[in-house]
């Protein structure tokens, strides 16, 4: 027997563009800021939680497993366990999905699950070169072999890489994710003009959800140490139009490529919490939850094509669910690049691709653009890795609510070669 998971309640941090340097905040003082307004408005102690899961890519020396020392300082009591999963892009669902099994498997009622990243503080490591040559000076016994190894010293070791450069790499194909996307989009003949009018209308939704205050009961003000205040994601750009990105030149692929700075998704720091519960948690607390979580699933492909993780891991919901696209009310994919969502879109509706690689009789269809990422993305208010997960399963369940829908699915894909999805219902 199993039993039904709900979210109950979420919040987020304002998501703020890297500017070139360390951010205001680190992976946990993101997770505190988005946690204590989320934890002080709940009827129950913070102590209540039986876990804390956070999902964490970039974690910094200072902070190893950011979720207990998140649980530490929002207050949660020095009994409360607490552990970081990875997974690359997925982490901040992956925080939700093992929530949820605990949950549905009757071995917890009551988890808060999140995703923090703070790509601005990404290291910058030497190369492998220099730290041979650090480790063999280290080494060196006596004045004379400390000189000798000194001697053979070389500009070219002090040179630093940046981390983040190396972690968005895969390591088995050498490709970086924008490579991945350029592939995707060569395959399913996604142009560069597509790319940039999908990312121009990325930006128009989320400069409307904001005008419109969509986002009010999602986003919490993030307040520094200076005193500082952040209130909104401050990556949009509602004045972007076509002309001006066409303007900007290949960022992986010169001269010929379409990726560019302006349709893919943006380097960020953001943190992201939800809240599920079991229905024991919710009689005992008098709790009022949002959504069910109906089904999750994941999936595995190439890594040079790992795009089209999002199609793999939700065509597996629906056909567990014995469901169409069109059943489903609203769509959040994660916007790692414009052409990387087109070429999900155009593989859902090729007859070959549903029919060699998903297993179908034939194309899957079409998902309306009205239904899909309704309030913008990653291009418009950034890719923070281990907390994207997280914030298109909030902000589908809170989009759902707004728009009176019913059915929905959350789905990213996954830096390595992976796609998850989730099936949510509102309540």
């Amino acid at each position: 027997m199993t039993r039904p998971v709900y979210i109950i309640d979420g919040s987020r941090t304002p998501f703020l563009k890297a500017q070139g340097g360390p951010g205001p905040f680190t992976p946990v003082d993101l997770a505190v800021q988005a946690g204590r307004p989320l934890l002080a408005r709940q009827p129950f102690a913070a102590t209540a939680f039986d876990q804390v899961i956070l999902g964490c890519v970039n974690v910094i020396a200072d902070e190893m497993n950011p979720a207990r020392v998140a649980a530490l300082r929002l207050g949660m009591g020095e009994r409360m366990v607490a552990f970081t999963v990875q997974i690359n892009c997925g982490s901040g669902m992956q925080s939700i999905d093992t929530a949820y099994r605990y949950i549905e498997a009757g071995k917890a009622d009551l988890i808060l699950a999140g995703g923090a990243e703070a790509l601005s503080h990404a290291p910058l490591v030497f190369p492998q070169s220099g730290v041979r040559w650090f480790a063999r000076l280290a080494t060196a016994k006596g004045p004379m072999a400390k000189l000798a190894a000194f001697l053979k010293t070389r500009p070219s070791y002090f040179k630093p890489i940046i981390g983040l450069e190396r972690g968005l790499t895969d390591p088995v194909t050498d490709l970086n994710m924008g490579q991945t996307a350029e592939v995707v989009a060569h395959l399913m003949g996604v142009t560069r003009e597509q790319a940039d009018a999908y990312s121009v209308e990325s930006h128009q939704r989320l400069a409307r959800a904001q005008e419109q205050g969509f986002l009010k009961d999602e986003v919490e003000v993030a307040f520094a140490r200076d005193g500082t205040f952040y209130d909104h994601d401050n990556g949009v750009r509602p004045d972007s139009s076509t002309d001006k990105l066409a303007k900007l030149k290949p960022a992986f692929e010169r001269p010929w490529g379409q990726v560019t700075p302006g349709n893919s998704s943006q380097i960020t720091d953001g943190a992201c919490w939800t809240i599920l519960a079991s229905e024991d948690a919710i009689s005992k607390y008098g709790l009022k939850p949002k959504a069910v979580i109906k089904d999750s699933a994941w999936a595995g492909l190439n890594p040079g094509i790992m795009g089209f993780g999002p199609v793999l891991s939700s065509t597996e919901l629906l056909k567990r669910h014995n469901l169409t696209l069109t059943d489903i009310d609203t769509w959040e994919l994660n916007e790692a690049f414009a052409a990387q969502v087109l070429a999900c879109l155009a593989a859902w509706n090729d007859d070959r691709f549903c029919r060699d690689v998903l297993g179908l009789d034939g194309a899957a269809g079409q998902i309306e653009r009205a239904k899909l990422n309704v309030d913008g993305g990653a291009i418009s208010l950034g890719h923070p890795v281990g907390t994207s997960g997280n914030r298109i399963v909030l902000h589908l369940v809170n989009a759902m609510q707004r728009l009176g829908t019913k059915r929905g699915i959350a789905t990213e894909c996954i830096g390595g070669g992976l796609g998850g999805a989730m099936l949510i219902e509102t309540v």
